[in-house]
């Protein structure tokens, strides 16, 4: 659903940028607490989202085939917000929406801000908010999360399309009854959904298999203990409720554990995405371009910018053979929102626990050093 140079007028792309600047903006403040987060584990979320976004970069080059003649492509927002959190979500689908744009002349330079309006903002807030609803709602369960993902996703994609068609009322750039459009934009992306919902629900339950506390949209799952007594005891034989007593911090925390594994799987998973399996992808246009040609909105479609870049179309320049070029651009692809992504997090989680470390007065007592 990336949308070109010349489909949105100046100044409604003008408008959109501005607000997924604030938006950015906004999610900068908000992703500082995401990542912060407690406990001894919390130095792994900044790599983590970084993978994250890098991932989801390399699974948006598996175009899958959705209706005759048209395919979709993962949008990422609800899986990101899931598995980071909403804010962060936000920043990890734009800093792939900025890669695509600067070095793979996917979708407009000028067009960014209506982009990432559409593909960050509305899919991430749209899913994440239902799909908080149905965890209150649904068993606490690990097989609640996915389920939920699963309605999250289905629904953010349509929503996008719904999105993509207002901004479109506003601001395009060919004469074409908005009513079409709608119908079109929001039938194909009914079927992508499904799609976006079935990458999104394997992800989310394949990490929650192995290790659910690292997500985001799992936190607080586990039940708090119980004490039982035999059924054959008689009330008067409970032993009688101890007093409460406060719990050491340390102690309320789980067992630090590595998240290595769960990166490297996520950074091999993604490289043979987009290194591989994307020599594969259907070839078709997505929904949008499919749309596009069909009524006419790309009648004043404009040459991207970067068009002559050595990664443009996701294949290296010069490189004349087609599974070689596609997967190392898709590699470089991946290394470099990788690279991106995780120095944007770093910097964030830093600036909060800089932030939120208490200065040390004369004479106060020095912590004593984390246990590795």
């Amino acid at each position: 659903m990336h949308v070109p140079d010349g489909f949105i007028n100046a100044p409604v792309s003008l408008a959109t940028g501005a607000v997924a600047a604030a938006a950015v903006a906004v999610s900068l403040r908000g992703a500082r607490r995401e990542l912060a987060g407690t406990g001894a584990g919390a130095e792994r979320t900044a790599p983590l989202a970084g993978l994250v976004a890098a991932f989801i970069f390399a699974v948006q080059m598996l175009n899958f085939p959705v209706a005759a003649g048209t395919s979709g492509h993962l949008l990422g927002g609800a899986l990101a917000a899931i598995l980071v959190g909403p804010y962060t979500g936000v920043l990890c689908v734009s800093v792939v929406l900025l890669m695509q744009g600067v070095l793979f002349a996917d979708g407009g330079l000028t067009a960014l801000g209506v982009n990432i309006t559409d593909m960050a903002i509305v899919t991430t807030v749209v899913a994440y908010g239902l799909f908080r609803g149905l965890v209150k709602v649904l068993p606490r369960r690990r097989r609640s999360i996915t389920v939920a993902s699963f309605v999250a996703a289905l629904v953010s994609v349509p929503a996008a399309a719904v999105a993509f068609t207002a901004i479109y009322a506003l601001g395009g750039t060919a004469d074409v009854p908005i009513g079409k459009v709608f119908t079109a934009m929001v039938g194909v992306h009914v079927l992508i959904g499904i799609g976006e919902a079935v990458i999104t629900a394997l992800t989310v339950g394949a990490v929650i298999a192995v290790r659910p506390d690292l997500v985001h949209g799992a936190r607080g799952l586990t039940a708090p203990l119980e004490l039982r007594t035999s059924p054959l005891a008689s009330p008067a034989d409970a032993p009688a409720a101890p007093e409460a007593e406060p719990v050491p911090a340390a102690a309320a925390t789980a067992p630090r554990r590595s998240a290595r594994r769960v990166w490297l799987a996520g950074l091999a998973a993604a490289l043979v995405c987009a290194g591989g399996i994307s020599y594969y992808a259907s070839a078709s246009p997505d929904g949008l371009e499919k749309v596009a040609h069909d009524q006419g909105i790309d009648a004043k479609a404009e040459d991207h910018a970067t068009k002559d870049s050595p990664l443009a179309d996701y294949s290296v320049k010069d490189i004349t053979d087609a599974r070689l070029s596609g997967g190392l651009a898709g590699v470089i692809g991946v290394g470099a929102t990788l690279a991106a992504g995780t120095g944007v997090f770093v910097v964030l989680r830093r600036r909060k626990s800089a932030a939120t470390a208490e200065p040390a007065g004369p004479g106060a007592e020095h912590p004593a050093p984390e246990s590795v």
